[in-house]
């Protein structure tokens, strides 16, 4: 191949690269001699948008516009007279200047010397080939349009910002007008009277303001309650406003007003008459009212709280809404405490929840509300919601007859007080009656109605503060105080502090066994069930500390594989067969779970593992004997703040103070008649007698000492009990230690409070000892657990050697114990009697191999 057709082979694949370069080329030139044109258009258009004809006089209009005509045909002349159109040879000048060494020019060349040497035409074509080599990879060179050097001071930045400035905040209506000054139609507008007119819709629509300028003639829509602000520029009465949609009477302001404002309320016309006036049929878009229902049924939570459901909608936003509840009076059952008339009570209004973020045109939300104190519950009554928007519109809901949800009392004595709260608020007539009743339960406290003594005093505080009131008139306070006092002592009975684990667990199970005869909801269960699984942990931490104590847990072997082992996830596994019986509603089959397991409690050696130790175990005890302590303390405190409520009936109330033996170390006996509560009992010197053995008895050999001095005795017990805790470093027994901290400091301010002698502070900050002590004990048990849990599995290889090769248990003749559960999801009975079918019906096929059936019936003979 020639010199002549490498170079022209390479210069045609370039062909493409070239014309790129060849536009860029061009671009650079007109942007370069035309930038001051279209700068200067910039500038002029954006003061038109932004109305600079309508501001300044005509004549300075016209010479603006002959100024902006002059210069930009100046600046256009001028580029034309400097735009040269770039040839192809400027393109590959450009372009082979930005690829090293210049292939394209090397192309074009021809050798000087050497046309007849062969050798040295040969070194030529290596050279022009490896030139057309370096030209394959030429790209088209972008255009250089930085005009900083022709543009030092930036102007076409300036204009280019005033042309976005004009697009954003002006109106391409202005545009127009520059046609009217042309015609000198615009003479006598910029001479005569201009407007403006603003349209404002509520806040509450979210919609933007319109400039009514920028609005058609014609039909206008805009929202109901707009507001319309208007002005009126030049001579007063050249422009006047005309309009129906205001609805104004009465004094209204001048047409020829220059400023106007006023509300849209109806469909009607707006019109500016006179020079540059314009004319609108105004339609209003109505705001419909909201709209609320009740989605789903008023369900009760498991503290008693009521849910209901609703759904709400509006056509821009809800602004509030409330719920109305209203006693159903002809659906009461009005017998015993609610035979009376009631006393007139307000309906009940609960503002309903918004949503806090979000869109509230259309929402769904859950009202929340506790009911439980108030006099309708349990009682029928209907519920009707209503939604307000911003407008001050409403919608409401239908009326939906409900019971109303509140929580229930299980125990029968905290219902009873509770059923006589609620007649003592139905109507002051009943004072008569609650009285009596409050006699009749309090009349003989050594029955066992009463299982601690401060509940009895307070029943009986009650029952005297209650005829106090009666025979001198019972208003509305001292209703609602003894209201207040009945429902602290009902919610005391049926959450009462029980210091007995046994008969805490008890508690709860006669509790959940009233759920089952009652038909409690699927959350009270719930509840009860983990009240009980708490309190059958306590009862087997208990059991464990016991035998640990007196040595069960060492005795022969014989004894150990005739008792019963159960672990905790044995009843664990009980305890959800029996929710899951009664969630299904076989409320027959879950009584009788409860009452085995309740059999099982009392009976059993519970194997409460290896790896709590004798330092736990003393600790837990001494908590334990402190809380007790602090209970005896406490009802001593509250005695001697009865004494103090009523000193003159003490020696009439000696009976009723002696006789339920609630106390701590009480030494005195008491007949049946002791309680009654008729102020027949004891003398005062026998009374005196049995208080002064009791405190000595309570107190040891510090029976002179003061309420505030063993009060500080036990804090210094405690102290002294926190140093030796267990559980270190875990997350509950960090816990148990802030419990017991705040028990301690609850126990300071009882102290401060004894020494003070104000005994009804001291009382409250006993209880809040107690229970922090009660919540410490918890969390420290947790802690032992989870010790005993990582200690067990390090056991793991020791258990597996009481397996046989294929891993399964070697049952009665192997290992005394298994880890299996005791029962697996379903009752024992039953699944051992599918189990012996199962075994008959494959011994009887007599198509299975002779050792199989062999097999079968040797297990048939065993069971």
């Amino acid at each position: 191949m020639s010199n002549r057709s490498t170079s022209e082979t390479a210069l045609k694949r370039l062909g493409f690269v070239l014309g790129l370069t060849r536009l860029g080329l061009l671009a650079e030139t007109l942007t370069r001699a035309f930038w001051p044109v279209w700068t200067v258009l910039f500038v002029a258009a954006a003061a038109v948008m932004m109305g600079a004809q309508e501001v300044l006089p005509l004549e300075a209009s016209w010479a603006l516009a002959l100024l902006v005509v002059l210069a930009s045909g100046w600046f256009l002349a001028r580029g034309l007279s400097e735009v040269q159109l770039p040839s192809r040879e400027d393109a590959i000048t450009r372009l082979d200047s930005t690829l090293p060494g210049r292939p394209i020019q090397a192309l074009r060349d021809s050798p000087a010397i050497g046309d007849g040497d062969a050798g040295s035409q040969a070194l030529w074509r290596a050279h022009q080939t490896r030139m057309a080599g370096r030209t394959a990879g030429a790209h088209a060179v972008a255009p250089d349009l930085k005009l900083a050097r022709l543009d030092p001071f930036g102007l076409r930045y300036t204009a280019t910002l005033l042309l976005l400035i004009g697009l954003l905040f002006g109106s391409f209506a202005r545009v127009g007008n520059i046609a009217d000054i042309a015609s000198g139609g615009g003479t006598a507008l910029a001479a005569g009277p201009t407007w403006e007119g603003w349209i404002e819709p509520p806040s509450y629509t979210g919609k933007p303001a319109l400039y009514l300028n920028d609005q058609p003639e014609g039909a206008l829509v805009i929202p109901v309650g707009s507001r319309i602000l208007l002005r009126l520029y030049g001579e007063v009465g050249a422009l006047t406003v005309a309009e129906t949609v205001s609805g104004r009477t009465g004094e209204v302001p001048s047409a020829a007003e220059p400023e106007q404002s006023f509300e849209v309320t109806q469909d009607g016309a707006l019109e500016i008459a006179g020079p540059g006036g314009a004319k609108w049929d105004v339609a209003l878009l109505l705001d419909t009212p909201p709209e609320i229902a009740i989605s789903g049924q008023a369900d009760t939570s498991a503290r008693g709280e009521m849910t209901l459901g609703f759904e709400a909608f509006d056509d821009y936003e809800v602004f509030g809404g409330q719920a109305r509840i209203t006693l159903d009076l002809a659906s009461v059952e009005r017998r015993f405490g609610l035979t009376p008339s009631p006393d007139a009570r307000d309906p009940i209004f609960v503002p309903l929840p918004l949503p806090i973020a979000g869109d509230r045109s259309s929402f769904e939300e859950i009202l929340i509300e506790d009911f439980s104190k108030h006099v309708w519950a349990h009682l029928p009554v209907t519920v009707t919601l209503s939604a307000q928007d911003a407008a001050g519109q409403s919608g409401q809901s239908i009326e939906l007859p409900i019971t109303l949800p509140a929580r229930r009392f299980f125990d029968p004595l905290a219902s009873a007080v509770i059923e006589l709260r609620r007649d003592l608020l139905w109507s002051k007539d009943n004072a008569v009656r609650v009285s009596q009743l409050m006699r009749a339960v309090s009349h003989r406290p050594v029955d066992g109605i009463f299982k601690r003594e401060t509940d009895y005093l307070r029943l009986r505080t009650i029952l005297r503060r209650l005829e106090a009131y009666k025979a001198y008139g019972l208003n509305v306070e001292k209703q609602e105080e003894l209201a207040e006092a009945l429902w602290e002592l009902a919610l005391n009975l049926e959450d009462g502090d029980l210091g007995n684990a046994l008969e805490r667990l008890q508690q709860a199970q006669e509790r959940l066994a009233e759920a089952m005869k009652n038909g409690a909801s699927d959350a009270e269960i719930e509840r009860l069930m983990q009240e009980l699984r708490e309190a059958t942990d306590d009862y087997m931490r208990e059991l464990a500390r016991r035998n640990q104590q007196e040595g069960e847990q060492s005795g022969d072997q014989q004894q150990a594989e005739n008792s019963m082992q159960m672990n905790q996830d044995d009843l664990q596994r009980m305890m959800d067969r029996i929710q899951e019986l009664m969630e299904q509603g076989r409320m027959a089959e879950a009584q009788q779970a409860l009452e085995e397991l309740q059999r099982m409690l009392e009976n059993m050696q519970v194997t409460h593992g290896q790896g709590q130790g004798n330092e736990g175990d003393q600790t837990m005890q001494g908590l334990a004997d402190t809380l007790r302590d602090q209970q005896g303390l406490s009802d001593e405190a509250f005695r001697d703040l009865q004494e103090q409520f009523n000193p003159n009936a003490q020696a009439g109330q000696s009976g009723e103070n002696q006789g339920l033996s609630g106390g701590e170390g009480r030494g005195t006996a008491h007949d049946g008649n002791g309680g009654s509560g008729d102020g027949e009992g004891e003398s005062d010197s026998e009374q005196g007698q049995g208080e002064a053995g009791e405190q000595g008895e309570e107190t040891g050999d510090g029976g002179d000492m003061g309420l505030g001095d063993r009060q500080q005795a036990l804090r210094q017990e405690l102290d002294r009990q926190m140093r030796n805790l267990p559980g270190q470093g875990s997350p509950e027994g960090d816990a148990a230690r802030e419990s017991l901290g705040r028990a301690g400091e609850a126990m300071d301010g009882a102290e401060d409070a004894l020494r003070q002698e104000d005994l009804a502070t001291a009382i409250d900050r006993q209880a809040e000892a107690m229970e922090a002590l009660r919540e410490g004990m918890r969390e420290l048990g947790e802690a032992m657990a989870q010790d005993q849990q990582q200690g067990s599995q390090g056991n793991a290889q020791t258990q597996g050697a009481n397996r046989d090769p294929l891993g399964r248990s070697q049952g009665n003749r192997g290992a005394a114990g298994t880890d299996d559960g005791l029962l697996q999801g379903e009752d024992v009975y039953r699944q051992a009697r599918r189990l012996l079918d199962e075994i008959r019906r494959r011994a009887g096929e007599a198509d299975r191999p002779d050792i199989e059936r062999n097999y079968l019936e040797r297990l048939l003979d065993r069971f």
